[in-house]
Parts: C-alpha cells; sequence; structure tokens
C-alpha cells in the first residue's frame, strides 16, 4: 500500500514539499495537495506583482509538480470547515501543515484601526485579484498615500501606485481593478522606513525599478540618504549608491511623485471619521543599535495608509501554535506524531521563494524517516470529503479556470490572460 500524505496549502512551500515527497521516498506514494481557494499556487499567484512576469513564471514550475502522476490537486477544501486534523490523520498516513503567512503585523500604534489604514496584503491581494477582496475594496480617491515599510512588497506596492493603468494593461490584473487604478487621484506616495538606508530589506534589483518609472519623480532627501562609513555587503553598497544618485537630482515634473523616506516611525494616524494624517517622529539609533525616537515630529497630509512592516502566519484549527514566534513549534519539520510542517508557517517569513524548497526537503526527510515500517491507514480521504459534502476542485478544473482567464485577456486584447474575479465567477469557469 501506498505512503499516503496530505498537504495543506498550494503555495511554493506546499507544493516543493510534494515534489520532496515523490522524489525523496523509496516506496510508492500519494500526495493530495488541499487548498481552500480553487486556484493554486498561493503567493506566486496572489502575492507577487503583476508587472514582475518573470517571478511569476515559477507558476510553470510549480504546475510540472502537480502534473505529476503521484500527485492530486483538491481545491476548495478547508481545514477547521470542512475537514478536521483527526480526519485527515484518517485518511493520511502524514499531514503536512504549509500555509504560509497570510496577514500584516500590525503597527500598534494609536488611529491604526481608522477606515482608509490597512494592511499592504489586502491591497496586493487587490490588485493580484484574490477572491477574498472584491474589486471595490479600494478607491484610490486620497492625492496622498504612506506606505510604511522598505521591502520588497513595500516596493511592489508603491509602484503599482505610482503606474499608470496603460502601463499596467498587458497584465493580469483583474479589469474592474485595472479601471480604478486608471482612475487613481494619487499625485504623491510616501514610502517610509523606521531606520536608515542601510538597513532596507528591498533588493537592489528591485530598487532600480522604481528609478524608471515613467509616470514618477522618485525624490530622495540627501540626508536621510547619507551613510558614514560602514563595511557593508555588496546588495547594500548598491542601494545606497542608487539612493544617493536619486537624492542628487532634481524632480522633472512627472504626474505622480514618489518620496523614498528614512528615519521615521508612525506614532498616531491623524482623522475622524477616516485617515487625514500620518504623524511621524525622527529617530535615530541608540548605542545598543536600537532604534529610538528624537523627540522631532512631522505629519503627512495622507488619506490612506499601507501597512507593510512583515508578514505573520496565523493559527490552523487544531494545530499548535506560538503566539510567541509567530510559527507552528516543530523539530526539522515535526510538530506530533504524524503531523509536519513547512514553509513560512514552520520558520516565519524569511528567505526567497526558492528557500521554500531546502526547507520542505528538511521536513519530507523528517516525515519519511519517522514514517519509514509503519502500518498505513485505510480510510479513503474521497469517501471522507464526500461524507461532508466536499466536491473538490481538480487539477482539471483549474485548467478550465485558467483557459478562462485566458480567453478573457484575449477579448479585452489584454496580453496572456486577465484574471477572473471571486469565487463564482471561477466555479462558473470549471462547472459551466
Amino acid at each position: 500500500m501506498a505512503l499516503r500524505v496530505a498537504v495543506i496549502g498550494s503555495g511554493p512551500a506546499g507544493i516543493y514539499t510534494a515534489e520532496a515527497l515523490v522524489k525523496q521516498a523509496q516506496e510508492p506514494v500519494e500526495v493530495d495537495v488541499l487548498e481552500r481557494l480553487p486556484t493554486p499556487y498561493g503567493l506566486v499567484r496572489y502575492g507577487v506583482a503583476p508587472d514582475h512576469t518573470s517571478i511569476k513564471s515559477i507558476a510553470n514550475y510549480l504546475r510540472r509538480v502537480l502534473e505529476l502522476p503521484q500527485v492530486r490537486f483538491l481545491g476548495g477544501v478547508t481545514l477547521g470547515e470542512h475537514v478536521s486534523v483527526a480526519d485527515l490523520l484518517s485518511a493520511y498516513d502524514a499531514v503536512v501543515y504549509a500555509t504560509g503567512a497570510m496577514v500584516d503585523r500590525r503597527l500598534g500604534i494609536p488611529g491604526e484601526d481608522l477606515p482608509g489604514s490597512v494592511a499592504a496584503t489586502d491591497f496586493v491581494n487587490w490588485y493580484c485579484g484574490h477572491p477574498d477582496v472584491e474589486p471595490s475594496r479600494f478607491t484610490l480617491d486620497s492625492p496622498e498615500v504612506a506606505v510604511i515599510g522598505v521591502g520588497n512588497v513595500a516596493v511592489d506596492v508603491v509602484r503599482v501606485l505610482a503606474k499608470t493603468a496603460e502601463e499596467l494593461r498587458s497584465t493580469d490584473v483583474p479589469h474592474d481593478v485595472l479601471e480604478r487604478l486608471g482612475d487613481s487621484q494619487v499625485k504623491a506616495i510616501h514610502m517610509i522606513g523606521r531606520r536608515g538606508p542601510e538597513h532596507a530589506k528591498f533588493t537592489l534589483k528591485e530598487l532600480r525599478e522604481l528609478g524608471d518609472l515613467a509616470n514618477a519623480d522618485v525624490c530622495v532627501r540627501p540626508d536621510e540618504a547619507a551613510v558614514l562609513g560602514g563595511d557593508f555587503p555588496r546588495q547594500v553598497r548598491g542601494n545606497l549608491d542608487v539612493l544617493r544618485s536619486w537624492s542628487e537630482r532634481a524632480p522633472v515634473g512627472r504626474p505622480r511623485r514618489l518620496d523614498v523616506r528614512f528615519w521615521l516611525r508612525p506614532v498616531e494616524i491623524l482623522g475622524a471619521d477616516r485617515v487625514e494624517g500620518l504623524r511621524l517622529e525622527r529617530t535615530r539609533l541608540s548605542p545598543e543599535g536600537r532604534v529610538v525616537g528624537t523627540g522631532e515630529f512631522e505629519t503627512l497630509p495622507v488619506g490612506m495608509v499601507l501597512r507593510s512592516v512583515g508578514y505573520q502566519s496565523v493559527p490552523l484549527p487544531g494545530v499548535p501554535f506560538s503566539r510567541e514566534t509567530m510559527t507552528v513549534p516543530n523539530e526539522a519539520g515535526r510538530v506530533r506524531d504524524r503531523e509536519y510542517v513547512a514553509g513560512w508557517l514552520k520558520r516565519g517569513p524569511t528567505g526567497v521563494i526558492g528557500t521554500n524548497k531546502s526547507d520542505a526537503a528538511e521536513t519530507v526527510r523528517t516525515l519519511l524517516s519517522d514514517l519509514s515500517g509503519r502500518d498505513r491507514v485505510r480510510a479513503d480521504p474521497d469517501t471522507l470529503l464526500a461524507s461532508r459534502g466536499v466536491r473538490p476542485v481538480t487539477y482539471e478544473e483549474w485548467l478550465a479556470i485558467e483557459a478562462a482567464e485566458t480567453e478573457l485577456g484575449r477579448s479585452l486584447g489584454r496580453g496572456e490572460r486577465v484574471k477572473l474575479v471571486g469565487l463564482d465567477a471561477m466555479l462558473r469557469a470549471c462547472r459551466p
């Protein structure tokens, strides 16, 4: 009897786990990849900026894994709603949790819950067409917007805000979202970091792309870009050189302006019924290397604040979870008997997409070692799901969704594909 494993989550961590199981197993193996959405690929589909087609091409690699004969995609199945951990352990020899880190960390400042103060992940999900976020979620009617954070996600957000709808027309942005981007009233975008430019988390490639924006002047204050001394890695030196060059050039009068700011921390989001401003305090490093306030403040007249200060995972029903690390406690991927974890849920939101491959391989080595020589389960997962009234979306049905998106892109004259919006539209496409 084949070893049967359920992987919860079809993003890179989950699919790399399925691949590692097929490659490492010394016996027949069957892997079911369970996903709450009808669509696979997780962050690759719903977290990568639409104009970054080279990164999105990772989906082609993940596709080949889902097409392996030992692997099944089961979409529309939610842990805690359709099945429990006990259900899964009755039908699978092991379960691997790989649901990633799905929400933004909070700032923990007054006014954070005002309308207009939102997580950057919501905005990313919006322009990526995630079914959890309606196209009407954002109306870009504020002339000024603040993005808190200086990582690659923040760079993606400000780049999308700065571009014209025409520049994004050939991407897979949902058509309703593209129209709202076309109606944007945003004129000034502030990207804000608590520390100095040498501490920024964006990569050089991502940073340079901002300098190529045709629709926005990129501005850096010389005093905030200046860094004295320091033996920095080549990546950091490259970032500093780019920022320094931007600080030495004057705006040329493009329709939008992007201010890249450093040494500022948000202390309060201002407003009565919605965001009307953001109060910031100038910062410095203490002798111990901590960020401390200087007592010098400034206020930006923004009508929207997007926080992008890091992702964190959320607990899964019936699965151990550490509130301190915001991960599932584990030893080399092992959680409990026959339960395992991989990806950001295992180690926190660190590394790049490819990091999940070696991470998944470690978890699978632990799993296969633990289960070697053990008896196999007998319950049938298809019978289990049917008894819960669940009809999973198959891989073939996902391909029908993909084909419908390709046809929509062709009919709109908009490039290779345009994403369908909402679960209903996806299910209509795969189950007419």
